[in-house]
């Protein structure tokens, strides 16, 4: 009695390890010949028998959602700003300065009067920004111009990011006053350095990956 029962004993565990190895070489299996494709490959599995598959509509990256229409377009419906959507101090004007000199004096020149070295070797000429329409124009639509071009101005959006198009617009709106400006519009303890010829103070000046911050 006791013989069969270890016999039965015996049997059990070894029809359940049969069953497990069984069991284990099927799931082995299903991993290694898992389905897979390579990039642009032929699928027969979706109607288009394409492998790669387009982002569902309304599909945003993570950080790329830019609700903020006036900082990120320059705009509030279809208006353009007219107000900057950023606090403007000398850091962002100096920031401004330098991507203006990097991404815009080949074009527009030094003080923006539209006489860059690509113009000078037969590129269009740009007008020049001291002109009364461009003036009186919102910062808006030179953010927007920036962003998206504009006649023979290609657009400069992955280029140059949004901190950095308005610290330049800022920067050209130093331009704009530079060139009307009075010595009645220098503070009064600064003047008498400028009466004198001495050069004025140098500007902040931001590292290259040193651009302003927009939460």
């Amino acid at each position: 009695m006791k013989r069969a029962r270890v016999r039965s004993a015996r049997e059990a565990l070894l029809a359940g390890a049969v069953l497990a190895s069984l069991l284990g070489a099927g799931c082995r299996q299903d991993m290694h010949d898992q389905p897979r494709y390579k990039p642009l490959a032929r699928s027969d599995f979706f109607d288009d028998r394409r492998t790669s598959r387009p982002l569902l509509a309304g599909t945003v990256a993570r950080g790329q959602l830019h609700e903020d229409t006036a900082f990120y377009q320059g705009k509030q419906g279809q208006a353009f700003v007219a107000a900057f959507p950023l606090p403007v101090d000398a850091a962002l004007v100096a920031r401004g300065r330098q991507r203006f000199q990097i991404y815009c004096t080949p074009c527009h020149g030094q003080i923006g009067s539209g006489d860059g070295m690509v113009v000078k070797r037969g590129y269009r000429q740009p007008p020049t920004f001291h002109q009364d329409r461009l003036r009186s124009a919102k910062p808006g639509y030179f953010f927007d111009v920036i962003t998206n071009g504009f006649g023979a101005m290609p657009d400069y959006a992955a280029q140059i990011p949004a901190a950095d198009r308005w610290a330049i617009v800022a920067y050209l709106r130093a331009l704009q006053l530079s060139q009307y400006a009075s010595i009645d519009d220098v503070p009064a303890e600064r003047r008498g350095g400028l009466e004198r010829g001495e050069e004025p103070g140098a500007a902040v000046q931001l590292g290259p990956h040193e651009a302003p911050q927009h939460d």
